[in-house]
């Protein structure tokens, strides 16, 4: 058995861009969506990059590079880690849509001409994650990785994989991405996946659609020896990873909520764990009719009516896509190491439907926990768990 562990941790979302600020915003329940969307506002590249490097990189790179620039510098890399036996995956969901957007209407107005010569560079999914290495020295494996909202657990989950099959010793894995451009937003609501109002209130009876955010979440993780090797600080362990197809539907979960189940049940086995280990559950709940009912059906289905205390994120900072899974699996360390849950915000008239153990209304205490699972269920069907422990 290879323990793996985290040590590092890089974020950047609307309610905060350090690991302290954001779950404090969580456990005040703050909301960093404003005019329907998640964004985060006050962001700036510098200085984990410099001007010339932010003004040919697409936002989502930006926000991934700061992310995980953080997460290195807590984690002390490059430090004492070999270049050849650290890597980095990185994914994102739809990569540079902003610069595609952009450069799309210089071809129409202008011509050949018209198109920035980094339009490529800066719109490829894995920008980032070559960014990152390129800025840290990383000489191994590197690659992006990309499942929609599914995305960001798939990458750590992997990473995981990647250091127990002995292939690298440190890996930087997460999400980021950065869509709230006007196609983007136009085609998810002609989709009816958008709420109408602008509000995230997951599992709440009057949930009709999701909130678009933005941001990144990154995570050092570290094979257990290598990080004592080095005096490194562990904050959690990357447990168990757990991950599934549907095979359904194109964007809609599978009616019985299999595929959850799968990737659930998948995590728990990695992790060597049974469901009554489980203390609390980030869920996927993303605020829309059909996940939260569904997420629910699986929920019992692999827990047998004891599913351990639940919240969703996604009420306080929106859908962020690639970099939901990652950001989710962050929360869950924070919850671990300070012994207290995160509430979903906006559940005021739960759904007889998702009749599950909400965190609502306020925080809750929990000290005794030593490990918390992480939903990620994207379009196509693509679903990943986290199982993450206490360190």
């Amino acid at each position: 058995m290879v323990d793996v562990v985290v040590t590092g941790r890089g974020i950047v979302t609307s309610i905060g861009e350090t690991p302290d600020a954001f779950f404090d915003a969580l456990l005040h329940g703050t909301s960093g969506i404003a005019d329907a969307v998640g964004a985060c506002v006050n962001f700036d590249p510098e200085p984990a990059m410099s001007p010339k490097e932010a003004r040919r990189a697409d936002r989502y790179t930006q926000l991934g590079v700061k992310a995980a620039m953080a997460a290195a510098a807590e984690a002390g890399l490059p430090g004492a880690a070999d270049p050849a036996r650290t890597g980095v995956i990185l994914g994102t969901g739809v990569g540079g849509l902003e610069t595609l957007e952009r450069e799309c209407r210089n071809w129409l107005e202008d011509g050949e001409r018209g198109v920035s010569p980094h339009f490529v560079p800066m719109m490829m999914p894995n920008a980032a994650a070559g960014t990152v290495a390129m800025k840290l020295g990383i000489h191994g494996p590197g690659f992006s990785v990309a499942s929609a909202c599914a995305t960001g657990s798939h990458a750590i989950g992997e990473a995981k994989r990647m250091i127990e099959r002995g292939e690298a010793d440190v890996v930087l894995a997460g999400g980021t991405e950065a869509a709230l451009t006007g196609l983007c937003l136009a085609a998810f609501k002609r989709m009816g996946a958008l709420s109408s109002d602008g509000m995230s209130r997951p599992f709440d009876v009057r949930r009709d659609g999701f909130v678009m955010g933005e941001g990144a979440a990154v995570l050092v993780l570290e094979r257990a020896e290598h990080a004592v090797a080095r005096g490194a600080t562990v904050y959690a362990r990357i447990a168990g990873y757990g991950a599934s197809n549907d095979a359904f539907h194109i964007t809609q979960p599978a009616e019985d909520g299999r595929g959850a189940a799968d990737a659930m049940r998948a995590a728990l086995a990695d992790a060597g764990a049974s469901p009554g280990d489980a203390g609390y559950l980030n869920a996927h709940g993303t605020g829309t009719p059909f996940n939260d009912k569904i997420e629910t059906t699986a929920v019992h289905a692999v827990f047998n009516g004891g599913a351990p205390p639940v919240s969703s994120t996604k009420s306080n900072i929106g859908h962020l896509l690639g970099a939901a899974g990652a950001v989710e699996a962050l929360a869950c360390i924070e919850a671990l190491r300070r012994g207290v849950l995160p509430q979903t915000i906006n559940l005021e008239q739960p759904d007889p439907e998702c009749d599950l153990d909400h965190v609502a209304g306020a925080p809750r205490e929990a000290n005794g926990i030593e490990l918390a699972i992480s939903n990620s269920f994207g379009f196509g069907g693509q679903n990943a768990c986290l199982a993450v422990a206490k360190a």
